[in-house]
C-alpha cells in the first residue's frame, strides 16, 4: 500500500502542489485526472524523490520514503514512468531493460522479470537488438513501462504514458496495464485520456490548481456530469455539442 499524506510542491512563490492525500493499493490502478499545470507531474515526481517536497508522508508498505534520494526509493518498491519515457535512445532493448534491473531487489529476479516483461509486450523480445531510438513512439513507451517493471517494484507510476501514441498504440498499451494491475501491482496513473483511463482504473482522484478536488470509484466519476463536460467530451444540458470543423 502507498499512502502519501500532507504533500506540497513549490518553485518559488508558486506553489504547484499543495497538501495532497493519496492511497495506492496493491492490485488497484488509481487515476489522478486534471487539466495541463494542475500539478499531476510535480505530485508524482515528489512522489518518486524526484522532486523536493515539504511536509510531506510517503509510505510505502509502511516505510517512509519522504526525503529519501530517488534510487532508495526505488529499492522500497517505487518505479516511475516519467512524461517523455526517458529510454536511452542509442542502447538497444535489451540494454534499457536490463538497466531497469540494476536495483538490488530485482536482481535476483531478473530473468523472471524479463520473461515477464516479453510476455506483456511480444514484440520487443522480437526486437531485443534494435536500437530504441528506431522505434516508434508505442514501442518506446513499451521498454519504458518494462524497464520499470524490471526494477520489481511494488507501486508503478505513470505520467501520461498514451501521450502522442496511436489509437491502437493507446489499446495495447491500456490493456497492459490492466494485466499489470491483475498481477497484483498498484498502478498510480496520470492521464489525459480519461475515457480509457477510466475504463481500466478503480478509483480516481481529480486535480485542480494543486488540490485534490474530488475522488470516488472510476464508475462514479464515469457517471460524473461535471467529469463527463471536463474530461469525456459530454455537452451541458441544454446544450448540442459544437459540429466539427469544416461540418
Amino acid at each position: 500500500m502507498l499512502e502519501v499524506s500532507n504533500i506540497s510542491v513549490a518553485y518559488g512563490k508558486h506553489l504547484a502542489v499543495d497538501s495532497i492525500g493519496l492511497r495506492v493499493a496493491p492490485g488497484e490502478i488509481a487515476l489522478i485526472l486534471g487539466a495541463n499545470g494542475s500539478g499531476k507531474t510535480s505530485l508524482l515526481k515528489a512522489i518518486a524523490g524526484m522532486q523536493p517536497a515539504t511536509g510531506a508522508s510517503v509510505r510505502l508498505a509502511g516505510r517512509e520514503l519522504a526525503g529519501l534520494p530517488a534510487h532508495t526509493i526505488v529499492e522500497a518498491g517505487l518505479a516511475l514512468v516519467p512524461e517523455g519515457r526517458g529510454v536511452f535512445g542509442e542502447l538497444t532493448v535489451r540494454e534499457n531493460l536490463e538497466l531497469g534491473a540494476f536495483a538490488k531487489r530485482a536482481r535476483p529476479a531478473e530473468a523472471k522479470n524479463l520473461r515477464h516483461v516479453l510476455e506483456l509486450f511480444p514484440r520487443l523480445g522480437e526486437r531485443l537488438a534494435q536500437q530504441v531510438r528506431t522505434m516508434s513512439g508505442g514501442e518506446q513507451q513499451m521498454v519504458a513501462v518494462g524497464r520499470a517493471l524490471m526494477s520489481a517494484p511494488e507501486i508503478l507510476l505513470l505520467d501520461e504514458p498514451s501521450l502522442g501514441l496511436s489509437p491502437l498504440m493507446c489499446k495495447e498499451l491500456f490493456a497492459a496495464l490492466a494485466r499489470i494491475r491483475d498481477k497484483g501491482l498498484g498502478i498510480l496513473l496520470v492521464e489525459q485520456n480519461a475515457k480509457r483511463s477510466l475504463a481500466i482504473a478503480d478509483r480516481g482522484y481529480l486535480i485542480a490548481n494543486g488540490r485534490i478536488v474530488g475522488d470516488g470509484s472510476a464508475a462514479s466519476l464515469r457517471d460524473d456530469p461535471a467529469v463527463q463536460r471536463a474530461y469525456l467530451g459530454a455537452a451541458e444540458p441544454g446544450r448540442a455539442m459544437p459540429p466539427p470543423d469544416g461540418a
